[in-house]
């Protein structure tokens, strides 16, 4: 298919088409040249600008990495919550309430740590029943082992207890203590257990400790709903406390992506100003020189050649890219909209495996600024590929 008849494109140069010009005898040659200092220097200029973005854009795409990751994590934590969970519920009123939250978590933990120790009272007040019970003498204090010549206890009893050992550590203030008060439950078991387990049935110890565990169980019947409740209401204030840190951790990450897009339009008006800046350096392309580029253009497919179009229209409010039929005249082009389009075609048709050349034969002049695209390229390619991340960000 004929791409100018597929893209309704009318390519003209004016009557220099196709005709030699008295006034190209040296095409190759700058209108405006600079001497050779002041092309070194500007050459250089810009490629210390070059490796300054080239930092920075690896910079920004580390961090962007990064962000990139938490909202996939937190996406993926999300999608194996059940929809009924109160974690996810009206996530906006949540969102709205954080800081508030945020405030009374320190209130929150002190009121779990007195309802613990009101638990723990009211245990230690059936500690003290039992205690005080006739048959509770053998239990108060640590077996004497060496004592009662009970050579064979550490073999059959793995872990020993006592009621003395349960009150020192629920009277330590180091933090090393219960933390639960169904871990002081654990161990008054344990001590009427390890009797039951050591002494045979009939054994007068055996029956006491029967006796005195039959009795704890029954009082402890009694405290467990109040257990029960403030176990499940722990369990909804560390959901609440999950989210909340949850919600720090989005709060932080939002204002980190909400920087790198600022950060990124930055680069965007950086590139921008330096590509200006090389294509000032360009010379004046020649007639020859148009007709090569009017040329290639016909060369490419018609998606490509709408992208070419477009270039031309952000130089030319005037240019009607996307009508039906298109005139497009390279004589009244500006310089600047002419070697982007030399520069874009060029890009295009490599990637497409076909020979450029004849659109870049007479760029040996600014070989030393242009032809050195390699590190341009990577910034563009680089800020392209963050830009597709950022679009694709979650808000």
């Amino acid at each position: 298919m004929d791409v100018l008849f597929a893209s309704h494109v009318m390519l003209a140069v004016g009557s220099g088409w196709g005709m030699e010009n008295r006034n190209d005898a040296a095409p190759d040659l700058p209108i405006q040249e600079l001497n050779e200092n002041e092309n070194a220097v500007s050459a250089e200029n810009i490629k210390e600008r070059v490796d300054e973005m080239v930092g920075k854009v690896d910079q920004l795409e580390q961090r962007l990495n990064g962000v990139e990751h938490f909202y996939s994590n937190t996406s993926k934590k999300q999608s194996n919550t059940p929809r009924g969970s109160s974690i996810l519920k009206d996530k906006e009123k949540q969102i709205s309430s954080f800081k508030r939250r945020q405030q009374d978590a320190s209130r929150r933990q002190a009121a779990g740590t007195r309802r613990m120790q009101e638990l723990v009272r009211q245990f230690g007040t059936i500690i003290r029943q039992i205690t005080q019970h006739k048959w509770a003498e053998p239990f108060m204090e640590p077996v004497d082992v060496k004592g009662l010549g009970l050579h064979d206890y550490y073999e059959v009893i793995e872990k020993p207890m006592d009621f003395s050992t349960i009150k020192s550590k629920m009277e330590v203030k180091d933090g090393s203590g219960y933390k639960h008060v169904r871990e002081i439950c654990a161990d008054v078991r344990l001590i009427f257990k390890n009797a039951m387990k050591y002494n045979e049935e009939r054994d007068d110890v055996h029956v006491m400790a029967r006796t005195l565990l039959g009795k704890f169980e029954e009082k402890w019947l009694q405290l467990l709903p109040k257990v029960d409740e403030e176990e499940k209401r722990r369990k909804e204030e560390e959901a609440e406390a999950q989210q909340d840190m949850q919600l720090a951790q989005e709060a932080v990450h939002a204002k980190m992506a909400k920087d790198l897009s600022l950060e990124l339009d930055e680069v965007d008006m950086q590139l921008e100003e330096l590509r200006e800046m090389v294509l000032q350096k360009c010379r004046k392309m020649s007639t020859e020189d148009k007709k090569k580029l009017g040329n290639a253009l016909t060369r490419l497919s018609p998606e490509d050649l709408n992208k070419a179009l477009l270039i031309v229209a952000q130089n030319d409010p005037t240019f009607q890219a996307t009508a039906t039929e298109v005139e497009l005249d390279m004589n009244v082009q500006s310089e600047s909209t002419l070697w982007k389009l030399k520069f874009f075609v060029q890009d295009v048709l490599h990637a497409q495996g076909k020979s450029p050349a004849s659109i870049g034969a007479n760029n040996n002049n600014n070989s030393n600024l242009l032809n050195n695209n390699k590190r341009r390229r990577e910034i563009c390619d680089a800020l392209a590929k963050s830009s597709q991340k950022r679009s694709k960000k979650p808000s």
